[in-house]
C-alpha cells in the first residue's frame, strides 16, 4: 500500500483539506502579531502540525480499541470545535474592541494555541475511521504527511497574516476574532449536515 503513489497523493490532499481551518487561524494569529519572530511562527505552525498528526492516530487507535464509544462521541465534535473557536475568537474580538491604539498586540499564549490546535484538528479524529484498514505504520506515515502539509500551509498563513497585520495595525484583533468565530460556526454547520 505505501509503495503506491496514490497513497502519498491522497495523504497530501487530505493534509491540504484538513489544514484549511489551521491556515485561517494562522492567518489570524499573523494578523494579531505582525512583528512575530520566525521561531514563534515555527512554534505555532508546529503546534497545528502536531495536532494534525496526533488526531488521526487517536482516531485510528479508537477504531481499533473503543470504537463504539468513539462513534457516540463523534456527534459532539462540531459542538466542541465551535465552542473553543467562539471562545478564542470572542476573546480576540473583545480585546480588539477595547484596546487603545497605543497598546501593543498581545501574542497568542500557549494555552490559547493548544486550544486552537485542538479545535482545528478535532475533525481529523474522523480521519482515523477512514484509515482504519491501514496497519499502524501506514496510518503513522499518513498522519505524518498530513502534519507536514499542515505545517507548511500554516507557515504560509502566518507569513500572509504578518504582512497584512502591519497594514491593518489596530484592527487585526477584530479581524482575527471574526475569522475564528466564522470558522467555529462553519465547522459546526458542516458537522450538522
Amino acid at each position: 500500500m505505501m509503495t503506491q503513489l496514490s497513497f502519498y497523493i491522497n495523504a497530501v490532499l487530505l493534509g491540504i483539506a484538513l489544514a484549511m481551518d489551521a491556515f485561517s487561524i494562522s492567518l489570524a494569529n499573523g494578523l494579531n502579531e505582525p512583528s512575530m519572530k520566525k521561531s514563534r511562527m515555527c512554534l505555532i505552525a508546529g503546534t497545528f502540525g502536531l495536532f494534525q498528526i496526533l488526531m488521526p492516530l487517536v482516531g485510528w487507535i479508537c477504531v481499533h480499541t473503543i470504537a463504539t464509544i468513539f462513534v457516540s462521541f463523534q456527534r459532539y465534535i462540531p459542538w466542541i470545535a465551535m465552542i473553543l473557536l467562539l471562545y478564542i475568537g470572542g476573546k480576540m474580538l473583545y480585546e480588539g474592541l477595547t484596546k487603545k491604539d497605543d497598546d501593543e498586540s498581545p501574542s497568542v499564549g500557549m494555552a490559547a494555541l493548544v486550544l486552537q490546535g485542538i479545535a482545528t484538528s478535532i475533525d481529523a479524529l474522523s480521519v482515523g475511521f477512514t484509515i482504519a484498514h491501514y496497519d499502524f505504520i501506514a496510518a503513522l506515515v499518513e498522519s505524518l504527511i498530513i502534519g507536514v502539509v499542515t505545517f507548511g500551509i500554516c507557515m504560509g498563513g502566518l507569513l500572509i497574516g504578518r504582512k497584512f497585520g502591519t497594514k491593518l495595525a489596530g484592527k487585526a484583533n477584530i479581524l482575527g476574532g471574526l475569522i475564528l468565530i466564522a470558522i467555529g460556526i462553519e465547522i459546526f454547520i458542516k458537522g450538522l449536515i
